[in-house]
């Protein structure tokens, strides 16, 4: 049994866009959001277009600390999209461990010290929480082939609905398979959201330590790459 799981697992290109790791990314991702809205003063870490609305209309009410709150937010997501970059151009080659994974790691060690800022540094901690999604988002794009994102839906409800109408018209099942990944992920995200929400609720900051062990996974999912070389 453990054998045929293996190597179903093995059967993606790269574990990176295998499915089951999207799984474990797409929780992580919805738990990280919920986290920082319920527990970390109602600011989205992942869903940045939110942060803008809100952003735009303190701004033009002139609640400019406030507005700041969603400001910080939006300047880190958008510096962990330029690292994610910058570690992809110079350990795309690495040998000891794919850069991918370095990635994980990073993100596991700054969601670990989220855990420990108290609740008077709620800002820092939905920075370095929006930083951690970027990474994430910028870094695994793709599921079985396909793009997509681990942090975010409509996108996905975007390719989804269009690789379902594509198989009402033409009966392809290459687009039935893709619009089923595509809600997958989506389900997966809500799934994640939902437990960061309920587990949020008491304000405990240590609940974003969940969103670390779902990241610990997809690490070792990764590490199963190495069985087939």
């Amino acid at each position: 049994m453990k054998d045929k799981l293996i190597q179903w697992f093995l059967r993606e290109r790269q574990m990176s866009e295998a499915f089951i790791n999207s799984i474990f990314l797409a929780m992580s991702g919805g738990f990280q959001d919920a986290y920082t809205y319920f527990a970390r003063g109602g600011v989205y870490s992942n869903a940045q277009t939110g942060n803008v609305v809100l952003l735009s209309n303190h701004i033009m009410s002139g609640e400019w600390m406030i507005a700041l709150k969603y400001l910080l937010p939006l300047i880190a997501f958008a510096s962990g999209i330029f690292i994610a970059d910058i570690v992809h151009s110079r350990f795309k080659y690495a040998k000891k461990m794919h850069w991918r994974q370095g990635i994980l790691v990073l993100e596991i060690v700054i969601l670990f010290f989220v855990g420990l800022i108290p609740h008077h540094l709620d800002s820092l901690a939905t920075i370095l929480v929006s930083f951690s999604c970027a990474l994430q988002v910028q870094t695994f794009r793709k599921v079985s082939g396909y793009s997509y994102a681990s942090t975010m839906c409509i996108g996905n409800i975007r390719n989804g609905t269009s690789a379902l109408a594509d198989y009402t018209e033409t009966h392809n099942k290459a687009s039935l398979r893709r619009a089923f990944y595509y809600y997958g992920i989506i389900f997966f995200f809500g799934l994640g959201a939902g437990f960061g929400g309920l587990f949020s609720q008491g304000k405990s900051i240590h609940v974003i330590w969940v969103s670390s062990l779902l990241l610990i996974i997809s690490f070792f999912i990764m590490g199963l790459e190495k069985l087939r070389e």
